[in-house]
């Protein structure tokens, strides 16, 4: 962890004209004594933001160089990426595709660098960047590329209830933003082989869990049913199982995803495993929605996010409406693995357990 008391998280504020900027605002402010929050992007946008939403919300001017120099005057420090264009709430504009990848890069190098403990995105418009001239799939992609990460594996947490004793599900995806279609050919033994590996690896570093118990969905209807409705099971995802508890991997399946998500499975596992992005994520947004996050696995550095989109009907109807849930969810989870990671490092450090 970095050096200031309370880990300091970036937040790269999204899609301008969407509800990331006041979600970041105003989530930031209501967490400030908990943790160290540094807002990126516009500063005069992000004052703009703040002034409607609560006039006694401080923002100050920061930079990496001396980011903890200012961590305890009890306001928000904002790292200034300027707009190309004026925002205006609800409509986008190609001409600011750049300026959401500018605050990435922002985050992305001060994470690298040590200055961030973690990294928490609020959401972007893909099209926007793409209509810009930037080829750009997603943030996970993103990440991936700029930290050099060969693999990185989506995962998203959310509590089952509003209380803090509900059921955190976790479910962790062998294959991300793909066509159904080509989901089985992108399923190998060697691909889930290391997926399973970095599930375990993160769930052990960044969520403090010792030793992590896995449970992999089937890809087909009932698991395949023996090889009547498919091989994959058998032929694949059976024996890259096999191996990862030759391993030392605590993982059991392939189930049936129409009937693994139920609390007598969920609650002995640390994560579900589902083999495409539309098997294990209805399920988990139908439970936790408004209160999930997104985690990128296998990242050199802590990334969290919303699970929810820009919103722009909601932005552009003005400020005060705009739900905060999701992204306090994913500020907390980022302090969270900060600290889990900090302590595994000052245990391998001291030798302690």
């Amino acid at each position: 962890m970095s050096s200031s008391l309370l880990p300091a998280i970036a937040i790269t504020t999204g899609e301008p004209a969407g509800i990331g900027p006041e979600i970041s605002v105003q989530s930031a402010w209501e967490l400030r004594h908990e943790l160290h929050p540094v807002l990126i992007g516009d500063s005069d946008l992000l004052q703009s933001v703040a002034d409607n939403l609560d006039k006694g919300i401080t923002l100050f001017p920061a930079s990496l160089a001396r980011l903890h120099e200012h961590s305890t005057e009890g306001g928000i420090a904002v790292i200034d990426c300027p707009l190309a264009f004026p925002a205006v709430p609800g409509r986008l504009d190609p001409r600011n595709g750049k300026y959401v990848l500018n605050t990435l890069d922002v985050a992305i190098d001060g994470a690298l660098k040590g200055h961030f403990d973690a990294i928490v995105t609020a959401p972007v418009q893909k099209s926007t960047i793409n209509d810009a001239g930037f080829s750009f799939t997603g943030h996970t992609e993103y990440l991936a590329e700029k930290t050099g990460t060969d693999l990185v594996v989506m995962m998203l947490v959310g509590r089952t209830g509003p209380s803090s004793d509900a059921l955190q599900m976790r479910v962790a995806l062998a294959t991300t933003h793909l066509a159904l279609k080509d989901v089985p050919a992108a399923i190998t033994q060697d691909s889930l082989s290391k997926v399973l590996a970095i599930i375990d690896g993160d769930l052990q570093r960044k969520f403090g869990i010792q030793h992590p118990r896995i449970l992999a969905t089937g890809l087909n209807p009932h698991a395949g049913e023996g090889g009547y409705l498919g091989r994959e099971e058998i032929d694949v995802i059976e024996p890259a199982i096999a191996a990862a508890r030759r391993s030392g991997i605590d993982v059991t399946g392939p189930y049936p995803a129409d009937t693994l998500f139920q609390p007598r499975f969920l609650e002995r596992a640390d994560c579900i495993l589902a083999m495409y992005h539309d098997q294990g994520l209805p399920v988990l947004k139908y439970a936790t929605f408004g209160r999930g996050v997104n985690v990128t696995l296998g990242l050199p550095i802590i990334r969290a996010s919303v699970d929810h989109g820009t919103a722009l009907d909601i932005a552009g109807k003005g400020y005060g409406l705009a739900e905060q849930g999701s992204m306090r969810e994913a500020l907390h989870l980022a302090a969270h693995m900060a600290a889990s990671s900090s302590r595994i490092s000052q245990s391998k450090i001291s030798g302690k357990p």
